[in-house]
């Protein structure tokens, strides 16, 4: 008996992938060029995401932010939480002014801008997973929008200790 001969037009019986042609790269643009694909201005709900950040490690989430964690620098009293992207960083410390993203507003806004309740940063910390920072403040007036000194004035009772 006389094998049949292999075609090259049969295919092998589990999925072989195809060959594929390495993507052409461009180069990455520069700060003043935005590239189409990016808006100049975020959207509703959404920072600019893959923007570099002027500090490492930079760990954002899929949203591209970290939490922000405001203190009282010279009581070290933790004032509110917050969240920035790069851009948002980068404007506080070129400003000096401490300067989130507004997940609900979809934009970002200097903490005191309308209430006169501002935050001069004196320092900028990042975490060892770099997923949050800590800024050292000076707090003019109440941090809360509620009117208090400090977002954390609800105490939770804990049983184990």
């Amino acid at each position: 008996m006389v094998a049949p001969e292999e075609s090259s037009s049969v295919r092998p019986q589990y999925p072989v992938p195809e060959p594929t042609q390495p993507e052409p790269t461009q180069p990455e643009p520069t700060q003043s060029e935005p590239t189409q694909s990016e808006p100049t201005q975020p959207g509703p709900s959404r920072p600019q995401l893959g923007q570099p950040a002027p500090i490492q490690p930079w760990r954002p989430n899929a949203d591209g932010l970290v939490a922000a964690i405001a203190q009282q620098w010279d009581s070290k009293e933790v004032l509110m939480l917050a969240w920035m992207d790069a851009e948002a960083l980068r404007r506080t410390l070129a400003t000096g002014e401490a300067t989130y993203w507004s997940r609900s507003r979809g934009e970002y806004w200097v903490k005191g801008e309308t209430s006169g309740h501002r935050q001069q940063v004196r320092s900028v910390r990042v975490d060892c997973d770099g997923d949050a920072l800590l800024l050292e403040v000076d707090q003019v007036g109440p941090a809360c929008h509620t009117g208090t000194p400090t977002c954390f004035t609800k105490e939770v009772a804990v049983d184990g200790g």
